[in-house]
């Protein structure tokens, strides 16, 4: 019996737990790089709107267990491919224009996600609620996880020096021959994939892309080489503490997962905010 429950509930739920936690916080510094905005999380871009839409929609023909992953990552794929499009149609890979258009395609996310929750049946919205606030206790596949997470990121250490150099400007990256556009496409794709992998092992979870990067850069992890590697520890960490809280606080009641990022982040991200003007003002 121990060993059953360890092996086929405990550890599944834990590696996922790690997986999703890194992701996030991976697909967070990327974002934050791209978007030269500190303020930047994975779900900015609407990754996570059309995934919940996937995931819905699957709850509510009735459908659970792979369909509703595989509904969750045709929605979050669909709608990286629909942001792509409409930021770069006409050329203009400006960060405000990504960000303006990845709200708007969030926007249209969360009126469907409106919709679906007011023509569910009773029956499936606490599942439905569940999922939106991010949980792993339904996660019993966790290789997409461990399968990314490694390739994610060796490919992002790979662009970690010029990450370095986007991030003090695109003008002075073109001038130390770093392909702007380029470098552009192989963040947002990474970042995209990432958070679209996360989101539908787990659903939204909250704050973790947005504390760890910053909580790491305030311990003095500047260099991307060395920040990428420790958001993936860190956010993995930290989504594994949270997850076992979650399910431990009120057992046998589980919450879900996001609950507690958002007790933590909010606090913690105000607090980094809080140290980061005094450093300004001394």
């Amino acid at each position: 019996m121990a060993q059953s429950i360890i092996l086929e509930l405990r550890l599944p739920r834990a590696l996922t737990a790690f997986c999703v936690g890194g992701l996030l916080a991976l697909a967070g510094t990327l974002m934050q790089v791209l978007l030269r905005n500190p303020l930047a999380d994975p779900y900015v871009l609407g990754t996570s709107g059309g995934a919940a839409v996937g995931a819905l929609g699957a709850i509510l023909l009735g459908l659970g267990g792979v369909w509703m992953m595989t509904g969750a990552m045709a929605g979050a794929l669909f709608s990286i491919m629909l942001v792509f499009g409409l930021a770069h149609g006409t050329g203009d890979w400006s960060p405000p224009r990504l960000i303006l258009t990845g709200i708007v395609v969030a926007a249209g996310w969360g009126a469907l996600i409106a919709f679906i929750l007011t023509i569910s049946p009773d029956r499936d919205l606490r599942g439905m609620l569940f999922w939106l606030m991010g949980d792993v206790g339904d996660t019993h596949w966790p290789h997409a996880g461990l399968i990314v997470l490694p390739l994610a990121l060796a490919a992002a250490t790979l662009v970690a020096r010029q990450l370095n150099v986007l991030a003090h400007g695109e003008v002075q990256a073109t001038a130390l021959g770093v392909s702007v556009n380029a470098l552009r496409v192989t963040i947002y794709g990474l970042a995209s994939l990432t958070t679209a992998i996360a989101v539908t092992l787990a659903g939204s979870v909250g704050f973790v892309g947005l504390v760890v990067p910053h909580m790491l850069r305030l311990m003095g992890a500047r260099d991307h080489r060395i920040l990428l590697p420790g958001a993936v520890i860190g956010g993995g960490t930290l989504l594994l503490l949270a997850d076992t809280a979650a399910r431990t606080l009120f057992a046998p009641r589980q919450l879900p997962v996001g609950i507690l990022t958002a007790f933590i982040g909010v606090p913690m991200f105000l607090y980094l905010l809080y140290k980061t003007r005094s450093g300004e003002n001394t």
